[in-house]
């Protein structure tokens, strides 16, 4: 049992004896500069767009690029290197389409004319639309007579508005 004890305590020490050689190291390597002594300095005329001095291509959706170009990445029509936008989430193949198709006065015309169709339709069915063909039924007492007569217990008195 005691050898065993001897055996992990040797252990122990060595362990402890290269932690504190790495420490020891550590300590009297040069200090690493940080990201802000690195970081540019610049003022608001110098970067107006707050990037830190990135540089920004032209904002072009990636839609519009030539399909057919030698891109580097052909899905995302990108060039190995290139910089990309800081908007590149909005401007990338992935993000929504563009709607080219029609200008928007012309598609205001069209949402007007569907709007003007539908009204007149309505419109056309409301005047041309027949009046009931039956006209409701009368008896000459009521019903009265069907409903058992004047002597017939009533389901709910007329003058009461509890049920009885």
């Amino acid at each position: 049992m005691i050898p065993r004890q001897i055996a992990s305590a040797r252990q122990i020490q060595t362990v402890v004896g290269r932690a504190v050689l790495a420490q020891r190291r550590f300590l009297h390597a040069r200090p690493v500069p940080t990201w802000q002594s690195d970081y540019p300095k610049l003022t608001e005329a110098e970067d107006p767009g707050q990037n830190g001095g990135y540089i920004n291509p032209p904002r072009v959706k990636r839609q519009f690029r030539d399909p057919h170009g030698d891109w580097w990445d052909k899905q995302e029509r990108r060039n190995y290197g290139e910089p990309v936008h800081e908007d590149n989430d909005i401007l990338g193949m992935f993000s929504p389409e563009e709607y080219t198709w029609i200008k928007p006065g012309k598609g205001a015309l069209q949402v007007g004319a569907f709007i003007l169709a539908t009204l007149a339709l309505c419109g056309v069915v409301a005047i041309t639309y027949p009046d009931r063909p039956s006209a409701p039924r009368e008896f000459e007492s009521g019903l009265e007579r069907e409903l058992g007569g004047p002597l017939a217990t009533r389901v709910r008195q007329t003058q009461s508005k509890d049920w009885a």
